[in-house]
């Protein structure tokens, strides 16, 4: 990180140079001198960085002197920086008067303070400079920036690299999933995944957990690392189970609970790196019970103590480094992302590959992060000096030492974007949003061009993700705002084989989705603001919960039984059978809580289906569209525990205060613009648990003496006349009625 920071401070010196060279005056000198005394000492980091890496405590010492120097002079520029700022902001002609006064006769407590702070650093410069000769760090040449930026025709994201295509583990995932289905264990037996760091557990564990996760009642896999706390970890595994928090934070009634939960099911629980022996015999034994119903626990970890205190009688299945030939195909694919899948390695790199490959003695976190730093590469010549330059020694450090050199080969403010993941918890899930916001509030991106402080740090994260973070193989959220007239149908959606939620609402124009995007058999929630396209009839969405919109049709759309809320697009010039496609399409849907039906026009058949009273569950109804003249709103028609009802555009010549009165278990009434020809409406009686009304497009709203007792809020008010109980006048004051 001293590079990092010597770096951001000569840029922060150079911009204080440029914008305040009147200002600074006789300071300005000492600010030079910094700056050049910086430039000078740069060209021994690389040495002392390299020493570091090998051990040598006086070079990480002196690194470190080096560091606070840098940060210390940061302070100062950004004190400085801060104090002249606020001094325009209070007098816009502040610049101007000093000039006209002549800057020698002014003295400012903020210069005096700067030249002060500088005069220090600088006899500690002094020093950290004529140290480095005890220390031995010897100077060498800089490596060129422009090694490290990523050429524009060879950027790569998702869309470009099957993400879901894993080499030499296809063999581990089968025997793991033979130990785990053996149906000749009936007791709860624990197998655990053995290796050294890099070797692919994590990936292996996931791979067998799609695989045979269908073969259980309750299955989760989780993280559990090196700094854990049991309590969290216990009530991370109700809540993914249960699928809500657990309110007790005492750790035995957290075993408890999730013992009585697992006691009458078929389990699978997965644990991914667990570096405690005793969590098994403390905690994890007395929450997970045995009765012989073959029950599953995996594990991963590096130790083999873990393995031989959870079940002494499962041996450990210990992965193996891959093969010279999978090394290979690892390195190529991830090396070159432009390739399309399955394409061998070019015949003029194929040596170099090889020789590449070897050096990472097949450990598949090496070959991936080599292979990111290749990719970053343009040109043979520029591959060769990565095998020339690479800095190997035989103490087993082959993989830390690629690690090092992918940090090395970064541009100093992506190290320092690498870096802050640091300050995370280990395996914790991070926003891309908050991190890239982060970044940019600890100001680590450069200037370019037009570019925005967020766009600059949107090309950071791609960037660490091309050299080696495969976030996307496990993407399970992903939300797409404010984009026009994107064709989705090439993107490679499909791959996102663990996504859960796509959420595509709020953009402008995107019509089409990849066709294989119903393959995804983790999908629950679906959402979009256009008719989404037809689902094949063998798609598989046994999982899914929210699907909006899909058209209004006489087909019965596939597995659909575990659904839970469904937006419905009806178009008017549609062959549709009403009277028989809309109970067809609700009979098979029994957990619906969620209904949202549009189209320009909605006949009587789809506004009244038969089936709709009988849907207990049913709790959230709207209807976008024309109601036609011979439809008349009837409290009887709609489900027995609805909660909430909106209404938009209905056209409606009765008023229906007086029917939706009727519904005893209403909370949330919203009714928008065009519901309603008439000017007035009437609540004589009901809404006994209204907690909300919007009511907008009428001009007078009458409510009668001990209707809406529990109404707290009122909205679209603002152009209303009102006749209303004194306990509900104070609503329409809050609202500016």
């Amino acid at each position: 990180m001293a590079e990092t920071a010597v770096n951001f401070v000569l840029v922060k010196l150079g911009e204080i140079i440029v914008k305040e060279a009147q200002l600074l005056g006789k300071v300005g000198e000492k600010v030079k001198w910094v700056e050049t005394e910086l430039t000078r000492i740069k060209c021994y980091l690389m040495d002392a960085d390299s020493k570091r890496r090998k051990g040598d405590a006086r070079a990480e010492n002196w690194l470190n002197e080096l560091r606070n120097a840098a940060y210390r002079i940061e302070d100062a520029i950004d004190t400085f920086s801060v104090e002249i700022e606020h001094k325009r902001q209070k007098d816009h002609n502040f610049l101007e008067r000093l000039i006209r006064l002549g800057l020698k006769t002014i003295k400012l407590p903020v210069l005096h303070t700067l030249g002060t702070e500088l005069d220090d650093i600088k006899k500690v410069l002094e020093g950290i400079f004529e140290s480095r000769v005890h220390y031995q760090i010897n100077p060498l040449q800089e490596r060129g920036e422009a090694e490290t930026v990523l050429m524009p025709h060879r950027r790569a994201t998702y869309q470009d690299v099957d993400e879901t295509e894993v080499v030499g583990l296809d063999a581990d995932k089968n025997n793991v999933c033979k130990l785990l289905l053996n149906p000749e264990i009936r007791r709860r037996a624990v197998v655990t995944i053995v290796g050294p760091g890099g070797l692919g557990k994590t990936t292996l564990a996931h791979m067998v957990y799609k695989s045979v996760k269908a073969n259980f009642d309750f299955h989760v896999m989780l993280s559990v690392s090196q700094q854990f706390s049991p309590t969290d970890l216990l009530r991370k595994m109700l809540t993914k189970l249960k699928g809500f928090e657990p309110k007790t934070r005492d750790i035995g009634d957290l075993i408890s609970e999730l013992n009585g939960l697992l006691s009458s099911e078929k389990y699978l629980i997965i644990l991914d790196d667990v570096w405690v022996a005793d969590l098994w015999n403390q905690y994890l034994k007395h929450a997970l019970p045995d009765v012989g119903n073959k029950s599953r626990v995996l594990m991963t970890s590096r130790l083999i103590e873990v393995a031989q205190s959870a079940d002494p009688t499962m041996e450990p299945y210990e992965l193996r480094f891959l093969s010279e030939e999978d090394s290979r195909n690892l390195l190529v694919k991830k090396a070159l992302p432009y390739q399309k899948p399955g394409e061998k390695c070019p015949d003029d790199l194929y040596e170099l590959v090889a020789a590449l490959s070897t050096k990472c003695k097949g450990l598949p976190l090496a070959l991936i992060v080599l292979g990111g730093i290749l990719s970053t590469k343009d040109t043979y010549h520029a591959w060769e000096k990565v095998l020339k330059t690479l800095n190997w020694y035989s103490d087993g450090k082959d993989c830390i030492n690629i690690l090092a050199m992918s940090y090395d080969d970064m541009s100093y403010y992506l190290k320092a974007c690498f870096s802050y993941l640091a300050s995370f918890p280990e395996d914790s899930e991070i926003s891309a949003r908050c991190l890239i916001r982060m970044w940019v509030a600890e100001e680590f991106m450069p200037q370019q061009g037009r570019k925005t402080m967020e766009e600059i740090a949107e090309d950071c994260l791609e960037q660490l993700f091309q050299r080696g973070v495969d976030s996307l193989i496990y993407l399970k959220y992903l939300r797409v705002r404010n984009y026009r007239e994107i064709d989705m149908s090439e993107c490679s959606l499909g791959r996102l084989k663990n996504l859960e939620t796509l959420d595509l609402r709020n953009n402008d124009g995107i019509y089409t989705l990849p066709t294989d995007f119903w393959t995804i058999l983790t999908l629950r929630h679906v959402l979009y603001d256009w008719t989404l396209p037809e689902a094949p009839s063998t798609a598989d969405l046994r999982n899914l919960q929210t699907l909006e919109w899909i058209p209004f049709d006489n087909k019965k759309i596939p597995h659909l039984n575990n659904l839970r809320r469904l937006g419905l697009e009806y178009d008017e010039y549609s062959e549709l059978d009403v009277d028989h496609a809309v109970p067809h399409l609700l009979g098979g849907l029994p957990f619906l809580i969620s209904l949202k039906i549009r189209g320009p026009d909605l006949p009587m058949e789809i506004v009244y289906p038969r089936a709709l009273p009988n849907y207990q569950n049913l709790q959230i109804l709207r209807f976008e569209g024309n109601w036609s003249e011979s439809v008349t709103l009837k409290a009887s028609l709609f489900p027995p525990h609805l909660i909430k009802l909106t209404l938009e555009n209905s056209n409606l010549g009765q008023d229906p205060m007086p029917e939706l009165g009727k519904l005893n278990n209403l909370k949330k009434l919203k009714l928008y613009s065009g519901v309603y020809k008439g000017k007035q409406m009437i609540c004589p009686a009901g809404f006994p648990v209204l907690q909300s009304l919007n009511c907008s497009d009428v001009e007078v709203l009458t409510v009668a003496n001990g209707v809406m007792p529990k109404l707290k809020h009122l909205s679209g008010i603002y152009k209303m006349k009102f006749e209303m109980p004194p306990e509900l006048m104070h609503l329409i004051q809050q609202r500016g009625g």
